[in-house]
């Protein structure tokens, strides 16, 4: 068999087969070239970047097919230094720190104080005095796991849940906090659960901890002048020349007494194999389960993980077209209102240059676990079927000048009841297989810090000269 990767050994130049071309693939692949490693990387599609995808139109508005922004965390600022982006950055706009839930048809801005709790039209008396108390809540045992609806109405009741955590959750996963696994879907939740007892105490903990670091209290909101693509462009362009290979989909490995692998190349439909001494993979969990490793399909199961489909639709309208201020991140909806829209991201007040002069930019989003049909449909009838939503909620009047729908057929791997026999069938695989090394949003979280965090899991497990 290969033998597997080691950082304690001495350093070696290695071949590696990198699998995957989005922000955790290229960040790999870049980390372990910068280490003087041989690397390839093999991307499916005829582009890198994965979700991250940005359009700037010659009328100058800036689209996000994926995510719209960043969390600056330490690993984050760190990477952009090194990579020389700091003057691009641009920060969020101070309103994007409002936020809107829906409460009876009506837009109401989300508490973020005590007296602002207690003084908001959102929750009803018992339901302050519910998430006041929690303050006092003592650690306890706690089952194995726990879906994240049942997590959140034991420590804060039901009325919590369905006003504010349950849109929370379609905000992030655009999955069913009924199924959504509350110990791998949040694990700093669950874990200050297991160490504070108190969520809101665990919180104000961690804010501390943070400013005795010399951090913010919360990771700011951060995205580039030219969009997040900015960042994979930057990470593709710092690759040496050869390094990738695009519309290339792997289709075995093979692990005797090197890695051969096997890739198409599907634009000539013509099968090549390679030799290397590790691999790895970034690959989303759908591609993992039909890989063909030493004649098996050991990953076969992940087939069973949900990917629930959203659509995004870009709307761009004259400032004159929409009563409401805009004054904040956005807004999100409870199912519980009935609507067909999960939430609205404000993209031209979160940051600049977003929208030509004299107009506003929304990002509305649509379907998920919860309304999987809606996000299916095609773009007429799916703006048809969120005007009125829009007219309630926002005041909008008249057509878009701009529409670009985006439709995700499998949007997040969702983290549900059971994930942990996911974890357990990729770490088996990897202890079957030495020199293969899975990460990625299947393992390793799914927010773009995470991807960040996953990429340096992964290539940190090649030896590094000392």
């Amino acid at each position: 068999m290969p033998p597997a990767i080691s950082a304690s050994s001495a350093f070696q130049k290695k071949s590696i087969a990198v699998l995957g071309g989005g922000l955790t693939g290229l960040l790999t692949a870049h980390r372990l070239t910068s280490l003087g490693h041989r690397v390839r990387l093999f991307e499916q599609s005829p582009r890198l970047g994965g979700a991250i995808r940005t359009e700037r139109t010659p009328e100058g508005w800036l689209i996000e097919a994926g995510p719209n922004s960043l969390q600056e965390t330490p690993a984050v600022a760190a990477l952009i230094a090194k990579l020389g982006l700091t003057a691009e950055l641009v920060a969020a706009a101070p309103a994007a720190k409002n936020r809107y839930l829906v409460r009876a048809g009506q837009l109401v801005p989300l508490p973020l104080s005590p007296p602002a709790l207690l003084a908001s039209p959102l929750f009803s008396l018992g339901a302050k005095a519910r998430i006041l108390t929690e303050l006092l809540r003592r650690p306890r045992p706690l089952p194995a796991d726990l879906s994240f609806a049942a997590f959140i109405r034991d420590h804060f009741g039901p009325e919590l849940f369905s006003t504010a955590a349950q849109p929370f959750v379609s905000g992030i996963y655009a999955g069913d906090p009924e199924k959504l696994s509350a110990r791998f879907a949040f694990p700093t939740l669950w874990q200050l659960a297991q160490t504070h007892g108190s969520l809101l105490r665990g919180q104000l903990a961690l804010a501390k901890a943070r400013r005795a670091r010399g951090e913010p209290a919360a990771p700011r909101l951060i995205s580039f002048r030219a969009g997040l693509q900015t960042l994979t462009d930057t990470l593709a362009a710092r690759l040496p020349a050869g390094t990738v290979t695009l519309n290339a989909r792997v289709e075995s490995l093979r692990s005797a007494p090197s890695w051969q692998l096997t890739w198409r190349d599907l634009t000539a439909d013509i099968a090549h194999t390679e030799s290397f001494d590790a691999v790895l993979s970034a690959l989303p969990a759908p591609s993992l389960s039909a890989l063909d490793i030493n004649s098996s399909r050991p990953l076969a199961s992940l087939a069973a993980i949900e990917h629930p489909p959203v659509s995004a639709l870009f709307l761009g309208y004259r400032r004159e077209q929409i009563a409401h201020a805009l004054d904040g991140f956005g807004l999100l909806v409870p199912t519980a209102e009935k609507r067909s829209i999960l939430g609205i991201i404000f993209n031209s007040t979160l940051f600049p240059g977003r929208a030509p002069a004299g107009h506003v930019a929304l990002n509305v989003m649509i379907g998920g676990a919860l309304q999987s049909d809606l996000a299916r449909l095609p773009t007429a009838a799916l703006l048809a079927a969120i005007t009125p939503d829009l007219r309630a909620l926002l005041g909008v009047i008249g057509e878009p000048v701009i529409i670009r729908h985006i439709f995700w057929p499998r949007a997040i791997p969702q983290y549900n009841l059971g994930h942990d026999a996911h974890l357990a069938t990729l770490a088996a695989c990897e202890r079957a297989h030495p020199g293969l090394h899975l990460g990625g949003q299947i393992r390793d979280g799914i927010s773009l810090p995470s991807c960040i965090t996953a990429a340096h899991r992964l290539s940190n497990l090649t030896p590094i000269e000392r």
